[in-house]
């Protein structure tokens, strides 16, 4: 029966809540050693301690012995600290500098302190007989809740039920779509008093609901063991800064990969490809990338060229790369069932492909019709898939577009059987644990291929699926969204919590992918998309286009300008990324991150910061001229008519058709790119000084764009600050680094004083 008719609502289709009858009450023994502290407990054990002085781990398995093998997220949980262990009548405690992370024993509960003030303590742990478990977590009331990745709705989870269960979803995406194309099991739980994070490292399917109780939250998972990484922190920068020394930083990537991306699926011949890239180049629009999506292949066979549209592939990319532009290719997991297909034969030959316990192939229908899918799993099958991109990277190509890697099957669950058993390097896994990791692990294996074949160049490879640490591999897209204005607008929280949970490299497809864009969509996507971390404009197949030029001259001449602002700011974005390498933090980020003295921010979902220095307003409703703008206390320049504003409250901003509201903090200095076409061509700098109590400081890095020469120096950094006095701005400029690397200063403006004057040293 259609289950978009009221048939879904029956009165006998009313779900119930999972029942979990039976509760673990008190530890039985317990014994410290190694600087670990484990135990027996009257239903299965338990392991803690502390990972650093910012995190602590504590595992709980109710079905047998406590795991503490690090999973592939937290790959720097490489040793136990020396905390102080003691021992009462009633509780365990270990001490590491300030924190205490103490056991109660009857009954059973954690509790996690800070300075003598308790962070974090659970009400209690209870299983069923399907080896599921439910942990309780107490919480106070007015608790905001971040992270948990690219789940759609506000910024602020409180009030909401997630699932994590990574799921090709077509159908329109709304509030209600609580599973999406990423799992991140992370979560920042913060209040006027305390801020914590929790990593709950389980692969299963696991469901956090925040709905059910007004002073606790729940965590169910539908297999495993409860592993917690509890992440200590004076406030949400803190706390993501640390989450990230644990699970991985986003590498810093190929300059050509932040320019403006052009995309559709498809564009379905070399002729079609060259003359999108050819229209660029004739209406001066920047472009650094084109993307080919599945019709580039034969039959859907990846690491192919269909013979019939795409006869001259190799060649074809050959001419892009001479106008600086580079190709990326979808490479989807789905391996053909062709006896005639080389990388299917290597696959059975060697037993690359997922099995059933049995040994029976795992076959499912995707785009090349049935189907073999590698068993990422195995560290043998990441390295075979690795090498397959030779085919790709001997043609110059430098960047991967995995998709379809949740992994998807035209079949009702979606997915792959959950009886599926994956070979973990010797270890049996089932799908039903590894369905959630499976993307991640593609990643890896895409990203660890590229960097091996081209052992000098920095890779890009962008994800549709991932885990936990996927920032290490890939950038992430939001997916298949629509061109509707509410997607626009719900992308913002969504990037926003991707980056809190240490995905810093993300977009959404400008535009929108499904649907038919609008001439005024477009521009505002597009004002908001080259504002974001990963820019690309991309459109499905039944769709009208959506190319800059695509609703007239005057639609054109905006988008051209915000794309070419792109370009602009450049500088200011691949600095950024450079701190991001380095802190972990992302560079998109919500308003109440950097101004966490202003809680009213937590509810702003539709404005994000740019860094901390630039704060940007999207316009995301149809037919919108004006909106309010929520600034932050401080001083504040319209960067547009370098107006002064005192922030602390809303304004009403305008913004005609070919303006976004964009706010620069006074203080700032600015870096700013001269006019480019493309990322491999040099920038000079303007820099724009905005003052605030007559001072103002920045900062710019730069290297080579593409290759790992920057780990071993071939850098240059440049910190600014400049001073006002008596009608003079004294500039000065501390250069680190490469000479032939520094960009050369061109001009500078001054706002926020009446200037006479302009002196410059170091620069």
């Amino acid at each position: 029966m259609d289950a978009s008719t009221s048939f879904a609502i029956l009165p006998s289709n009313v779900k119930q809540k999972t029942a979990f009858p039976r509760k673990i009450n008190q530890v039985k023994t317990a014994s410290w050693a190694n600087n670990c502290l484990t135990g027996t407990l009257d239903v299965g054990h338990f392991s803690c301690y502390f990972v650093n002085e910012k995190i602590a781990r504590v595992t709980v398995n109710p079905f047998g012995e406590a795991d503490l093998t690090p999973s592939i997220a937290a790959i720097n949980d490489t040793e136990k600290q020396a905390a102080v262990f003691t021992e009462t009548n009633d509780h365990y405690e270990l001490q590491f500098a300030d924190k205490k992370l103490i056991v109660s024993k009857n009954p059973f509960q954690i509790i996690m302190k800070q300075a003598g003030k308790t962070i974090f303590q659970t009400e209690g742990l209870a299983i069923n007989r399907d080896k599921e478990h439910q942990i309780s977590i107490q919480s106070k009331p007015g608790t905001a809740i971040f992270g948990l990745g690219e789940k759609t709705g506000a910024l602020n989870k409180a009030g909401s039920i997630i699932s994590m269960w990574n799921t090709d979803v077509y159908s329109p995406h709304n509030k209600d779509t609580v599973e999406l194309y990423q799992s991140i099991p992370f979560m920042i739980a913060d209040t006027e008093e305390t801020t914590y994070g929790l990593f709950y490292d389980n692969s299963h399917r696991t469901e956090f609901d925040f709905q059910s109780f007004e002073e606790m939250y729940t965590i169910l998972a539908e297999g495993g063991q409860a592993n917690l990484y509890v992440i200590f922190g004076e406030d949400v920068k803190e706390v993501v800064a640390n989450y990230t020394n644990l699970t991985g930083k986003t590498p810093l990537p190929p300059k050509w990969s932040l320019g403006y991306h052009q995309s559709r699926y498809s564009y379905t011949s070399e002729e079609e490809v060259e003359r999108i890239a050819n229209t660029f180049k004739e209406k001066e629009i920047p472009l650094d990338c084109v993307f080919m999506d599945i019709h580039y292949m034969d039959d859907f066979r990846v690491f192919t060229f269909n013979p019939d549209t795409f006869p001259n592939g190799p060649e074809l990319i050959a001419r892009l790369r001479e106008q600086n532009i580079d190709v990326v290719p979808i490479v989807d997991p789905g391996i053909k069932k062709d006896v005639n297909y080389s990388v299917y034969q290597e696959g059975i030959k060697h037993h690359y492909f997922c099995r059933k316990l049995e040994g029976a192939i795992y076959y499912g229908d995707v785009w090349p019709g049935v189907s073999a899918f590698p068993d990422f799993l195995s560290t043998t099958v990441q390295r075979w898939w690795g090498d397959l991109h030779q085919f790709y990277t001997d043609l110059g190509i430098r960047g991967i577009w995995n998709d379809m890697n949740e992994p998807s099957v035209f079949n009702e669950s979606k997915t792959m059987d959950l009886d599926v058993v994956h070979n973990m390097d010797g270890k049996n896994v089932t799908h039903k644990e590894a369905h959630n990791l499976y993307g991640l692990y593609m990643s890896k294996a895409t990203f660890e291929g590229l960097k091996r074949l081209v052992p000098n160049e920095r890779p890009f490879s962008l994800t549709r699926a991932g885990y936990a640490g996927v920032q290490r591999y890939s950038a992430v897209w939001t997916g298949d969204n629509r061109s509707h204005w509410e997607h626009l607008e719900m992308s913002l929280p969504m990037i926003m919590n991707l980056g809190l949970s240490g995905v810093a490299f993300t977009g959404a497809d400008v535009g929108g992918f499904s649907s038919d864009c609008t001439k005024e969509m477009l521009i505002r996507w597009t004002q908001a998309g080259a504002f974001l971390p990963y820019f690309r404009n991309h459109c499905v197949q039944d769709s009208i286009y959506q190319e800059p030029w695509a609703f007239g001259l005057d639609a054109e001449k905006i988008v051209k300008k915000y794309i070419e602002m792109r370009y602009t700011f450049l500088p200011y974005i691949y600095t950024e990324f450079q701190k991001t390498a380095e802190n972990g933090l992302p560079i998109v980020r919500p308003l109440y991150m950097e101004f966490k003295e202003e809680r009213d921010l937590i509810q702003v979902n539709d404005q994000f910061m740019l860094g901390e220095n630039i704060l940007v307003a999207p316009i995301v409703r149809e037919g919108q001229v004006k909106r309010l703008v929520r600034l932050p206390k401080g001083t504040w320049f319209n960067y547009w008519t370098k107006e002064q504003v005192e922030g602390g409250d809303y304004i009403i901003a305008d913004a005609p058709i070919d303006v976004m509201p964009i706010y620069i903090k006074a203080g700032t200095i600015l870096p700013l790119g001269t006019s480019v076409q493309n990322t491999k061509e040099a920038q000079d700098l303007a820099l724009e000084i905005y003052l605030d109590n007559d001072e103002a400081s920045g900062y710019v890095y730069n290297d080579d764009g593409k290759s790992y020469q920057y780990e071993s120096g071939k850098i240059s950094k440049t910190a600014f600050t400049a001073t006002f006095k008596n009608g003079e701005v004294q500039i000065n400029g501390d250069h680190h680094g490469e000479e032939n690397l520094q960009q050369k200063v061109t001009t500078i403006e001054v706002f926020g004083k009446k200037i006479d004057k302009i002196t410059r040293a170091g620069i």
